[in-house]
């Protein structure tokens, strides 16, 4: 079994482990990890994952030895036309009305929060992975990069979609053409991690991190954090009408509950902590 789920209440900690292969993606594992997203997904005790590759690398990309058996054969055995669906309108649900990724779960759109925790290579398919998730804790060994660009192999689970929104058009468009190596520090400073760590330190800060999250209001997080999703590229005023429809339901559902807890004395001067 090369993916397995370990559980610490809401947290779930979703682990690819195929370490003799520095976690590169074959059918079986990306299978897996959609199906264990999804099940993520669904569980109503479920609030936030955390995605780790085991073994000291998150995800070196497509297994190229895999590849090289499918000469002349479909790609993931599907014809393109197969691959076609609709784009116009939101989304039906969380991506499981479609053909998956070929890196597995990079095509769903869950209304839960994913943390990346980032050892050693995220290259090529695994820096698709790694931008698929809301935020990435890096360790300072750990890098990214479109290292595929050597093989003629192009970004599809997301990353041509999803670069530019993280980094901006100029310095995607740098990445994706030259291919080059992108160590924690610069992912850092160009906006593709949020917290850089101690080497063997990810995983834990990431749980902690999650672990905080969950403790919040859910619906209002989760609300926050589907506008912040889905209103990129709007003008402001699309924007500042999608969020209110978005967010109104909240407010008189956990947002009064919250007011509440507050005027009795709970989360004074900025405590999170006392809620």
């Amino acid at each position: 079994m090369t993916v397995r789920t370990e559980r610490d209440g809401p947290v779930w900690t979703v682990i690819h482990s195929r370490p003799e292969a520095r976690n590169a993606m074959d059918p079986q594992s990306a299978e897996a990890l959609n199906a264990a997203f999804l099940a993520f997904e669904r569980d109503d005790t479920a609030r936030v994952a955390v995605f780790f590759g085991e073994g000291g690398a998150f995800c070196a990309g497509w297994d190229l030895k895999h590849a090289a058996a499918l000469q002349g054969a479909e790609p993931e055995g599907q014809a393109l036309s197969d691959l076609d669906f609709q784009a116009d309108g939101p989304a039906p649900g969380p991506g499981d009305d479609i053909p998956r990724g070929p890196m597995g779960p990079s095509r769903l759109e869950l209304d839960k929060p994913v943390i990346g925790a980032l050892a050693g290579p995220a290259v090529a398919g695994g820096m698709e992975l790694a931008m698929w998730c809301d935020f990435r804790v890096m360790e300072r060994s750990a890098y990214m990069g479109v290292y595929c660009r050597r093989w003629g192999i192009p970004l599809i689970d997301g990353g041509t979609v999803r670069l530019p929104r993280l980094v901006g058009q100029g310095r995607a468009l740098e990445l994706i053409m030259t291919g080059r190596q992108v160590m924690a520090e610069e992912c850092s400073r160009i906006g593709l991690c949020e917290y850089v760590v101690d080497d063997g330190a990810a995983r834990a800060k990431a749980e902690d991190l999650a672990h905080q999250i969950a403790r919040f209001p859910q619906g209002c997080m989760r609300a926050d954090r589907r506008s912040a999703i889905a209103h990129q590229g709007m003008s402001i005023r699309e924007g500042l009408a999608g969020e209110w429809r978005n967010s109104i339901g909240q407010m008189s559902a956990e947002g009064l509950a919250g007011a509440g807890r507050f005027s009795s004395g709970k989360g004074r001067g900025g405590d999170f902590d006392d809620i």
